[in-house]
């Protein structure tokens, strides 16, 4: 499974009860983004894009 801390479209909210977000899916959650799609879709991740370093 993709590590959101590694992918650009990961960010932290200011939401307390949804923390986490994901800009290339357009949500916030209280898990780490790459588990929620693995539940809604049964797949990994497909839009995650490695920071630059």
């Amino acid at each position: 499974m993709p590590n959101c801390f590694q992918c650009q479209y990961f960010y932290v909210t200011w939401d307390k009860h949804h923390p986490r977000g994901c800009k290339a899916y357009g949500f916030k959650t209280k898990e780490m983004p790459s588990m929620t799609v693995k539940k809604a879709s049964g797949q990994e991740c497909l839009k995650f894009l490695e920071k630059k370093k």
